[in-house]
């Protein structure tokens, strides 16, 4: 008997689905780090400062909040649809070491010097998502080496029982306490006299992202006939848990949320603002409230996404094939704008190569008054965005074009 014809994916060797919520990502990245460097009241309190921030300010920050969870999410994936091309595990888990500790390298200096900073001091340095996702494809190369299933189970309890760990801090480990700044709790750390490094990222909830994304690969694959439905019910389940933990308001989350009434607002402004604290969860680390809260859209976006292929803006599948250049290249680009504005405004931008905005000193250097508002922000996020297009669009052509360089997959 002859066997069946193998599956043949709907949109070629690669998933649109998993292209196009991936270039989603990064586009709406962009807003958060315009609003980063360009945002009037980014020195006076944080956007999900409820006491302070407006709906429109609030919003323009959580919206973003889906990004990393989901590329990180995806870049698991991404390590199971590589090795499904013929790859073996030893092949892997190589490729995720060594693509790891560059994605670190490459966060501490080129991301950091010429992309936030503009400077070569590391008086202040973060450790933000590309450094966040090189730790954790390399964790993910060890894991490789377990069943899947093993591999499942990892990220369900990391993802699930890691904010047991929130009340324990760095002092407690001794000589150890960087590792745990870097794993679990963030903090600051002094490498060097005058020099800060700061794990705004800590990873180990990351590496139990990633390790669900490289888990639920097979369920992902091209080859897998039941891909959307797959998306649409892990998406509900993961949704539908966010709404029942976030309700009961006990363990998952450090910042529990509180019924807004005001005495002086409106009944419907309590409402609204009683909502915005619902959905107001710890992203650093991120919670598992956050991840359920994030996750779950992200599997329905890719469920609609495979359902709705016609309907994919293909602008979307171009940016989720070149997602490192675009970031890279796309905080040069926010910078030097920061730059050129702040010359034509005020004379001169020697702050914007001290710190980026929202670095903890950023305050004490930068003009009073400095920023435009919201409306502004957006009008120059659309630049930003179209702008990097055609660059963009070039190299996922060049990408296509010499896919069999070996260097390619690095970047």
């Amino acid at each position: 008997m002859q066997s069946p014809a193998p599956v043949q994916p709907a949109g070629g060797d690669r998933m649109k689905s998993i292209d196009a919520v991936r270039g989603l990502a990064m586009v709406v990245m962009a807003l958060d780090h315009v609003r980063d460097f360009f945002f009037a009241n980014n020195l006076r309190y944080s956007p999900t400062d409820l006491d302070s921030a407006t709906p429109a300010v609030f919003l323009t920050r959580w919206i973003t909040n889906f990004c990393a969870p989901a590329f990180v999410l995806l870049a698991g994936v991404g390590a199971y649809l590589w090795a499904e091309r013929g790859r073996s595990r030893r092949e892997l888990s190589w490729f995720l070491l060594t693509r790891g500790l560059w994605l670190v390298v490459l966060e501490l200096t080129v991301i950091r010097c010429l992309g936030w900073y503009f400077n070569f001091d590391y008086r202040d340095t973060p450790g933000q998502v590309i450094w966040a996702i090189g730790w954790s494809m390399v964790a993910l190369a060890g894991l490789v080496f377990l069943p899947r299933r093993v591999v499942a189970v990892i990220a369900v309890v990391i993802i699930a029982g890691h904010n047991w760990l929130d009340k324990y801090d760095k002092d407690l480990f001794d000589r150890f306490g960087w590792l745990w700044s870097i794993l679990h709790s963030g903090e600051s750390l002094d490498v060097l006299p005058g020099k800060t490094f700061r794990p705004v990222y800590p990873v180990l909830p990351w590496i139990g992202v990633m390790a669900a994304g490289y888990a639920c690969g097979a369920r992902m694959s091209p080859q897998s006939p039941h891909r959307h439905r797959f998306f649409l019910i892990v998406g509900i389940i993961l949704t539908l848990a966010f709404f029942v933990v976030r309700g009961l308001n006990g363990y998952g989350d450090p910042d529990p949320w509180e019924v807004h009434h005001e005495e002086e607002w409106h009944p419907l402004k309590n409402a609204l603002y009683t909502g915005f604290d619902f959905v107001n969860c710890t992203k650093y680390p991120p919670s598992l409230h956050f991840l359920l809260m994030t996750l779950g859209p992200t599997f329905l976006m890719l469920a609609w996404f495979e359902r709705e292929r016609a309907a994919v803006p293909p602008p979307l599948i171009v940016l989720g094939r070149v997602p490192l250049f675009f970031y890279v290249v796309h905080l040069m680009v926010i910078h030097s704008l920061a730059v050129l504005l702040s010359l034509l405004r005020y004379g001169r931008a020697d702050w914007l190569f001290e710190f980026p905005p929202w670095a903890p000193d950023a305050a004490k250097i930068y003009p009073e008054g400095y920023g435009y508002s919201l409306p502004v922000v957006y009008g120059l996020y659309a630049l930003v965005v179209l702008t990097l297009w055609p660059a963009c669009r070039w190299y996922a052509g060049f990408k296509r074009r010499h896919h069999n360089w070996w260097w390619i997959s690095y970047l």
